[in-house]
């Protein structure tokens, strides 16, 4: 998974005064400078343009990678608190703000750290940049920053020895150097975690995603990789048996709002047994299909391992291996389940949404919530017909409520 470092600043010459902010993404890796941005805002105050920095630092790296980890700094005390949880937002200007922040990347993939102004240096360029050009009636435009990002990095690093030859791994070293700094701050266990809390009272009512993984199939009790880009089968007789089931319980509780579904049969089928028992329609998302397991779809673990071992090890080493034969990663699942997320939490705020899904679609979204890496893929146990739920809430934060519960079953 892919590491960025955003770096963000805002001000204002008044306070409330002309503002801009500025916002930098950084490869945690190479110390490389992925992308820019800045802007004048208007009047306003710091703390506006501080969250408007965050936003757009977000944004730009949700843009080169909607997966990847990110590691904000800032020097905004009050910024990092709140959307660490840790401090309850009480001003109205702020709440959407950093509401909007939220909804921007999984929180789970986003940490915040506090740093001193003078560490920020960067962020605060680009922020007085946007001001100045604002002051002058013209927009900002993108500067010669990568350069000065490498003066940086040769500053923090040793001299490089030997003959003028060397000049290109003394450079190598000085980006090392600088890229260590960062992984080194991200290093620190409680800048490791999502944001966690309570938060304060007044983020209303959350929006519930309850995940449903579709009844059973014939491949299902042989444990047959079963994709989206197998046969798509039909429910079982079974299957069926589940889906009235679930459907009975899920109307004697009388909370589900709306019904999404992945486009495979089967969990199409299970949706719509559920949908006709509340009376709702289904809405089907593209987003939420199964992986692709390429030429594995049909085989069971034993078969592919006999045939394709190799391949198999790779698959369980990384979340970036794809199955053979063109299958589809973990890692791209990830991202088009989180984007579906996204689209899901603001088409239906809080809500309670049925989701008819699949095994990896679920325990992505798990896996999200709690902030668990990858390879907490292979120890959840989801059980055909049973049911999880996770909560959304307007800060950022995610619970998981519920994991495999399959008492309506018995």
């Amino acid at each position: 998974m892919p590491k960025f470092v955003v770096e963000a600043d805002g001000g204002s010459r008044g306070n409330p005064g002309p503002a801009g902010y500025g916002a930098v993404v950084i490869d945690a890796v190479t110390g490389e400078t992925l992308a820019e941005a800045a802007e004048y805002i208007g009047v306003a105050t710091n703390n506006v343009a501080e969250y408007k920095g965050l936003i757009a630092g977000l944004k730009a790296a949700r843009t080169l990678d909607p997966a990847a980890d990110v590691h904000v700094r800032m020097d905004s005390k009050l910024v990092v608190e709140q959307m660490s949880g840790r401090w309850k937002i009480k001003h109205p200007d702020m709440k959407p703000l950093a509401a909007e922040a939220a909804r921007i990347l999984p929180a789970g993939q986003v940490r915040y750290e506090w740093i001193p102004r003078e560490k920020n240096k960067h962020a605060d360029r680009l922020a007085n940049e946007a001001m100045d050009a604002g002051k002058r009636g013209k927009q900002w435009e993108p500067s010669r920053s990568t350069a000065e990002l490498g003066a940086r990095a040769r500053s923090a690093a040793p001299a490089p020895e030997g003959p003028p030859g060397d000049a290109a791994a003394g450079a190598a070293k000085a980006r090392a150097a600088l890229a260590a700094s960062y992984e080194l701050s991200a290093a620190v266990p409680e800048q490791a975690a999502p944001p966690v809390g309570w938060g304060s009272a007044d983020l209303g009512t959350p929006a519930t995603f309850v995940l449903l993984r579709h009844g059973e199939t014939v491949l299902t009790p042989e444990k047959r990789f079963s994709g989206s880009g197998g046969s798509d089968p039909a429910l079982s007789a079974v299957g069926r048996r589940q889906a009235d089931a679930v459907a009975t319980a899920l109307a004697a509780r009388g909370t589900i709002e709306a019904v999404v579904s992945s486009p495979l049969l089967r969990c199409r089928e299970t949706a719509d047994a559920v949908a006709t028992r509340l009376g709702l329609e289904v809405s089907v998302e593209d987003g939420l299909r199964e992986t692709d397991f390429g030429a594995w779809e049909g085989m069971t673990f034993a078969e592919v391992r006999e045939r394709y071992a190799d391949d198999l090890s790779a698959w369980l080493a990384s979340p970036d291996v794809a199955p053979t034969g063109g299958g589809e990663s973990f890692a791209s699942v990830t991202t088009r389940v989180a984007a579906t997320r996204t689209t899901l939490l603001a088409r239906h705020p809080g809500r309670t949404v049925l989701v008819v899904t699949h095994v990896t679609p679920v325990k992505t979204l798990v896996r999200l919530a709690l902030g668990a890496p990858p390879e907490s893929l292979f120890r959840m146990e989801l059980s055909a017909a049973s049911l999880s739920a996770v909560a959304y809430y307007a800060d950022g934060n995610a619970s998981l409520r519920l994991l495999n519960d399959t008492s309506h079953l018995r």
